[in-house]
Protein backbone atom coordinates (compact mmCIF):
# COMPACT_ATOMS: atom_id res chain seq x y z
CA UNK A 1 0.00 0.00 0.00
CA UNK A 2 1.39 3.24 -0.96
CA UNK A 3 0.50 6.78 0.72
CA UNK A 4 -0.47 9.36 -1.90
CA UNK A 5 2.56 11.85 -2.73
CA UNK A 6 0.98 14.68 -1.43
CA UNK A 7 0.68 13.37 2.34
CA UNK A 8 4.22 11.55 2.07
CA UNK A 9 6.16 12.29 4.89
CA UNK A 10 10.20 13.57 4.42
CA UNK A 11 12.19 10.99 5.04
CA UNK A 12 14.93 12.71 6.40
CA UNK A 13 12.56 14.26 9.31
CA UNK A 14 11.08 10.98 10.75
CA UNK A 15 13.27 8.37 12.86
CA UNK A 16 13.62 5.30 10.10
CA UNK A 17 11.86 3.43 12.52
CA UNK A 18 8.53 4.58 11.02
CA UNK A 19 6.53 2.87 7.98
CA UNK A 20 6.61 5.36 5.22
CA UNK A 21 2.72 4.36 4.75
CA UNK A 22 2.06 5.21 8.31
CA UNK A 23 0.29 8.33 9.44
CA UNK A 24 2.69 10.77 11.40
CA UNK A 25 -0.62 12.42 12.57
CA UNK A 26 -1.32 9.40 14.22
CA UNK A 27 1.67 7.99 15.95
CA UNK A 28 1.61 11.60 17.60
CA UNK A 29 -1.81 11.23 18.12
CA UNK A 30 -1.12 8.05 20.53
CA UNK A 31 2.26 9.47 21.59
CA UNK A 32 4.40 7.29 20.11
CA UNK A 33 6.01 10.31 18.15
CA UNK A 34 6.45 13.99 20.10
CA UNK A 35 5.09 16.77 18.43
CA UNK A 36 8.63 17.56 16.86
CA UNK A 37 8.47 13.78 15.27
CA UNK A 38 11.19 12.50 17.66
CA UNK A 39 11.00 9.18 18.96
CA UNK A 40 12.15 7.98 22.45
CA UNK A 41 13.62 4.48 23.58
CA UNK A 42 10.28 3.35 25.60
CA UNK A 43 8.51 4.58 21.96
CA UNK A 44 10.89 2.79 19.93
CA UNK A 45 10.31 -0.82 21.50
CA UNK A 46 6.49 -0.14 21.58
CA UNK A 47 6.71 0.24 18.20
CA UNK A 48 8.92 -2.56 17.19
CA UNK A 49 6.38 -4.95 19.00
CA UNK A 50 3.30 -3.47 17.12
CA UNK A 51 5.19 -3.33 13.99
CA UNK A 52 6.55 -7.44 13.88
CA UNK A 53 3.01 -7.79 15.30
CA UNK A 54 1.31 -6.12 12.51
CA UNK A 55 3.78 -7.81 9.69
CA UNK A 56 2.03 -11.15 10.92
CA UNK A 57 -1.51 -10.09 11.01
CA UNK A 58 -1.19 -8.59 7.14
CA UNK A 59 -0.02 -11.80 6.18
CA UNK A 60 -2.98 -13.27 7.64
CA UNK A 61 -5.47 -10.61 6.48
CA UNK A 62 -3.97 -11.29 2.89
CA UNK A 63 -4.51 -14.72 3.07
CA UNK A 64 -8.45 -14.29 3.90
CA UNK A 65 -10.92 -13.77 1.04
CA UNK A 66 -13.08 -11.03 1.93
CA UNK A 67 -16.65 -12.27 3.03
CA UNK A 68 -19.85 -9.71 2.10
CA UNK A 69 -19.48 -8.37 5.48
CA UNK A 70 -16.00 -7.42 4.93
CA UNK A 71 -13.11 -8.57 6.86
CA UNK A 72 -13.38 -8.07 10.65
CA UNK A 73 -10.78 -8.45 13.38
CA UNK A 74 -11.01 -7.84 17.38
CA UNK A 75 -8.35 -6.70 19.57
CA UNK A 76 -8.58 -7.94 22.78
CA UNK A 77 -7.22 -6.37 26.13
CA UNK A 78 -6.62 -3.08 23.27
CA UNK A 79 -5.10 -0.98 26.18
CA UNK A 80 -4.41 2.73 24.23
CA UNK A 81 -5.48 0.49 20.85
CA UNK A 82 -2.17 1.25 19.84
CA UNK A 83 -1.85 -1.95 17.38
CA UNK A 84 -6.18 -1.37 16.43
CA UNK A 85 -5.27 1.79 15.00
CA UNK A 86 -1.75 0.77 13.59
CA UNK A 87 -3.51 -2.01 11.74
CA UNK A 88 -6.53 -0.10 10.70
CA UNK A 89 -4.08 2.89 9.38
CA UNK A 90 -2.03 0.14 7.17
CA UNK A 91 -4.39 -2.02 6.36
CA UNK A 92 -8.35 -1.88 6.59
CA UNK A 93 -7.72 2.26 5.43
CA UNK A 94 -6.66 1.32 2.43
CA UNK A 95 -9.41 -1.34 1.56
CA UNK A 96 -12.03 1.46 1.69
CA UNK A 97 -15.84 1.90 0.98
CA UNK A 98 -15.34 0.37 -2.49
CA UNK A 99 -14.28 -2.87 -1.40
CA UNK A 100 -16.56 -5.68 -0.23
CA UNK A 101 -18.65 -5.26 2.85
CA UNK A 102 -17.13 -1.45 2.83
CA UNK A 103 -13.58 -2.62 3.95
CA UNK A 104 -13.89 -4.49 6.58
CA UNK A 105 -14.07 -3.20 10.81
CA UNK A 106 -11.89 -3.71 14.09
CA UNK A 107 -13.01 -3.91 17.13
CA UNK A 108 -11.19 -3.31 20.09
CA UNK A 109 -12.17 -4.64 23.28
CA UNK A 110 -11.25 -3.27 26.83
CA UNK A 111 -12.09 -2.94 30.66
CA UNK A 112 -10.86 0.47 31.09
CA UNK A 113 -13.77 2.91 30.13
CA UNK A 114 -11.58 5.87 29.63
CA UNK A 115 -9.35 4.18 27.34
CA UNK A 116 -12.06 3.50 25.65
CA UNK A 117 -13.59 7.30 25.24
CA UNK A 118 -9.97 8.11 24.47
CA UNK A 119 -10.03 5.60 21.41
CA UNK A 120 -13.46 6.06 20.26
CA UNK A 121 -12.85 10.55 20.47
CA UNK A 122 -9.23 9.69 18.32
CA UNK A 123 -11.06 7.36 15.62
CA UNK A 124 -13.51 9.96 15.33
CA UNK A 125 -11.50 12.81 15.15
CA UNK A 126 -8.92 10.90 12.53
CA UNK A 127 -12.02 9.60 10.15
CA UNK A 128 -11.64 6.00 11.41
CA UNK A 129 -15.10 5.21 11.21
CA UNK A 130 -14.30 1.34 10.55
CA UNK A 131 -13.17 1.41 14.05
CA UNK A 132 -15.72 0.27 16.93
CA UNK A 133 -14.74 0.66 20.79
CA UNK A 134 -16.10 -1.64 23.28
CA UNK A 135 -15.86 -0.92 27.05
CA UNK A 136 -16.52 -4.90 27.83
CA UNK A 137 -13.79 -8.22 28.96
CA UNK A 138 -13.28 -10.24 26.61
CA UNK A 139 -15.32 -12.55 28.13
CA UNK A 140 -18.55 -10.44 28.17
CA UNK A 141 -17.65 -9.56 24.22
CA UNK A 142 -18.23 -13.52 23.13
CA UNK A 143 -22.10 -12.91 24.18
CA UNK A 144 -22.55 -9.08 23.30
CA UNK A 145 -24.83 -7.72 20.66
CA UNK A 146 -22.37 -5.35 20.13
CA UNK A 147 -20.18 -7.42 17.67
CA UNK A 148 -20.90 -9.22 14.62
CA UNK A 149 -21.42 -13.14 15.11
CA UNK A 150 -18.35 -13.95 12.66
CA UNK A 151 -14.82 -12.14 13.19
CA UNK A 152 -12.49 -13.11 10.68
CA UNK A 153 -9.18 -12.15 12.91
CA UNK A 154 -8.63 -12.24 16.96
CA UNK A 155 -5.51 -10.80 18.62
CA UNK A 156 -4.77 -10.39 22.16
CA UNK A 157 -1.41 -8.67 23.13
CA UNK A 158 -0.23 -9.24 25.96
CA UNK A 159 -4.12 -10.31 27.76
CA UNK A 160 -3.05 -10.70 31.15
CA UNK A 161 -3.58 -14.17 32.78
CA UNK A 162 -6.49 -16.15 31.79
CA UNK A 163 -7.78 -13.13 29.48
CA UNK A 164 -6.43 -14.50 27.10
CA UNK A 165 -7.47 -18.05 27.42
CA UNK A 166 -11.27 -15.78 27.06
CA UNK A 167 -9.90 -14.57 23.75
CA UNK A 168 -9.63 -18.06 22.48
CA UNK A 169 -12.85 -18.55 23.48
CA UNK A 170 -14.22 -15.71 22.03
CA UNK A 171 -12.32 -16.93 18.60
CA UNK A 172 -13.76 -19.89 18.77
CA UNK A 173 -17.34 -18.94 19.54
CA UNK A 174 -16.99 -16.33 16.65
CA UNK A 175 -15.65 -19.07 14.48
CA UNK A 176 -12.25 -17.10 13.62
CA UNK A 177 -10.28 -17.76 11.02
CA UNK A 178 -6.90 -16.80 12.82
CA UNK A 179 -5.89 -15.58 16.27
CA UNK A 180 -2.77 -14.06 16.92
CA UNK A 181 -1.82 -14.14 20.36
CA UNK A 182 0.72 -12.93 22.74
CA UNK A 183 0.28 -14.16 26.10
CA UNK A 184 0.98 -12.11 29.69
CA UNK A 185 1.21 -13.24 33.26
CA UNK A 186 -0.10 -16.43 33.45
CA UNK A 187 -0.90 -17.33 36.82
CA UNK A 188 -3.85 -19.17 37.18
CA UNK A 189 -1.96 -22.62 36.02
CA UNK A 190 0.97 -21.90 38.53
CA UNK A 191 -1.60 -21.05 41.32
CA UNK A 192 -3.45 -24.73 41.07
CA UNK A 193 0.36 -26.40 41.14
CA UNK A 194 1.11 -24.52 43.89
CA UNK A 195 -2.14 -25.55 45.57
CA UNK A 196 -1.47 -29.39 44.28
CA UNK A 197 2.50 -29.31 45.35
CA UNK A 198 2.08 -31.83 48.30
CA UNK A 199 -0.05 -34.85 46.16
CA UNK A 200 2.56 -34.13 43.41
CA UNK A 201 5.35 -34.39 45.29
CA UNK A 202 4.92 -37.93 45.82
CA UNK A 203 3.17 -38.88 42.29
CA UNK A 204 6.06 -38.13 39.98
CA UNK A 205 9.69 -36.46 40.12
CA UNK A 206 8.43 -34.35 37.30
CA UNK A 207 6.88 -32.00 40.46
CA UNK A 208 10.69 -30.91 40.79
CA UNK A 209 10.24 -28.98 38.24
CA UNK A 210 7.86 -26.79 40.17
CA UNK A 211 9.41 -26.74 43.65
CA UNK A 212 10.81 -23.51 43.91
CA UNK A 213 8.26 -20.66 43.71
CA UNK A 214 10.11 -19.07 41.31
CA UNK A 215 9.99 -22.41 39.09
CA UNK A 216 6.34 -22.57 39.68
CA UNK A 217 5.95 -19.59 37.90
CA UNK A 218 8.32 -20.57 35.29
CA UNK A 219 6.48 -24.14 35.03
CA UNK A 220 3.00 -22.37 35.35
CA UNK A 221 3.62 -20.37 32.77
CA UNK A 222 5.15 -22.52 30.40
CA UNK A 223 2.63 -25.30 30.87
CA UNK A 224 -0.33 -22.97 29.98
CA UNK A 225 0.89 -22.05 26.52
CA UNK A 226 1.82 -25.48 25.88
CA UNK A 227 -2.19 -26.37 26.96
CA UNK A 228 -3.10 -23.42 24.90
CA UNK A 229 -1.59 -24.40 21.77
CA UNK A 230 -3.27 -28.49 21.59
CA UNK A 231 -6.52 -27.05 22.63
CA UNK A 232 -6.25 -25.13 19.29
CA UNK A 233 -4.85 -27.99 18.00
CA UNK A 234 -7.96 -30.18 19.37
CA UNK A 235 -10.65 -27.39 17.86
CA UNK A 236 -9.37 -27.25 14.31
CA UNK A 237 -6.31 -24.55 14.30
CA UNK A 238 -2.52 -24.99 12.97
CA UNK A 239 -0.63 -23.45 15.47
CA UNK A 240 3.39 -21.82 15.32
CA UNK A 241 5.18 -20.57 18.77
CA UNK A 242 7.70 -17.72 17.62
CA UNK A 243 8.85 -14.82 19.08
CA UNK A 244 7.64 -11.32 19.07
CA UNK A 245 10.70 -9.70 19.69
CA UNK A 246 13.89 -9.97 20.94
CA UNK A 247 14.03 -10.65 24.83
CA UNK A 248 15.94 -7.64 25.33
CA UNK A 249 12.68 -5.80 24.66
CA UNK A 250 9.89 -7.73 26.35
CA UNK A 251 9.80 -11.23 28.50
CA UNK A 252 6.68 -11.90 27.49
CA UNK A 253 7.51 -12.71 24.27
CA UNK A 254 5.81 -15.86 22.94
CA UNK A 255 4.23 -15.28 20.02
CA UNK A 256 0.81 -18.14 19.20
CA UNK A 257 -0.24 -17.93 15.24
CA UNK A 258 -3.12 -20.19 15.06
CA UNK A 259 -5.43 -20.53 11.70
CA UNK A 260 -7.98 -22.52 11.08
CA UNK A 261 -8.20 -25.68 8.87
CA UNK A 262 -11.10 -27.21 10.00
CA UNK A 263 -9.28 -30.62 11.00
CA UNK A 264 -9.61 -31.55 15.00
CA UNK A 265 -6.80 -33.48 16.08
CA UNK A 266 -7.64 -36.58 18.27
CA UNK A 267 -3.83 -36.71 19.11
CA UNK A 268 -3.94 -32.85 20.08
CA UNK A 269 -7.06 -33.62 22.45
CA UNK A 270 -5.77 -36.97 23.92
CA UNK A 271 -2.27 -35.17 24.53
CA UNK A 272 -3.96 -32.08 25.96
CA UNK A 273 -6.33 -34.46 28.42
CA UNK A 274 -2.87 -36.58 29.58
CA UNK A 275 -0.66 -33.35 30.31
CA UNK A 276 -3.36 -32.17 32.58
CA UNK A 277 -3.90 -35.64 34.37
CA UNK A 278 -0.03 -35.79 35.00
CA UNK A 279 0.53 -31.89 36.39
CA UNK A 280 -3.00 -32.12 38.71
CA UNK A 281 -4.95 -29.95 36.64
CA UNK A 282 -7.80 -31.94 35.27
CA UNK A 283 -10.08 -29.43 36.81
CA UNK A 284 -9.32 -26.95 33.92
CA UNK A 285 -10.90 -29.67 31.72
CA UNK A 286 -14.36 -28.87 31.67
CA UNK A 287 -14.04 -24.97 32.28
CA UNK A 288 -10.79 -23.61 30.36
CA UNK A 289 -10.18 -26.55 28.17
CA UNK A 290 -13.39 -28.20 26.85
CA UNK A 291 -12.90 -30.23 24.12
CA UNK A 292 -15.04 -30.57 21.30
CA UNK A 293 -17.71 -33.85 22.21
CA UNK A 294 -16.28 -36.21 19.23
CA UNK A 295 -12.91 -35.16 19.06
Amino acid sequence: MKTPKSKMPVASTLPPEIDPAQSVELLKELHILTRDGKLNQDSRRKLKQVYHLFQFIDKLLGELPASSTGLTLADHGAGKSYLGFIVYDLYFKALGAGQAGGGGHIYGIETRAELVAKSQELAARLGFDRMSFLNLSVAESTQSALLPERIDVVTALHACDTATDDAIAFGLEKNARAMVLVPCCQAEVAACLRQNKALNGSKTPLSELWRHPLHTREMGSQITNVLRCLYLEAWGYQVTVTELVGWEHSMKNELIIAKHTGQKKRTAAERLTALLAEFGLSSLLPTRFKLPDHV
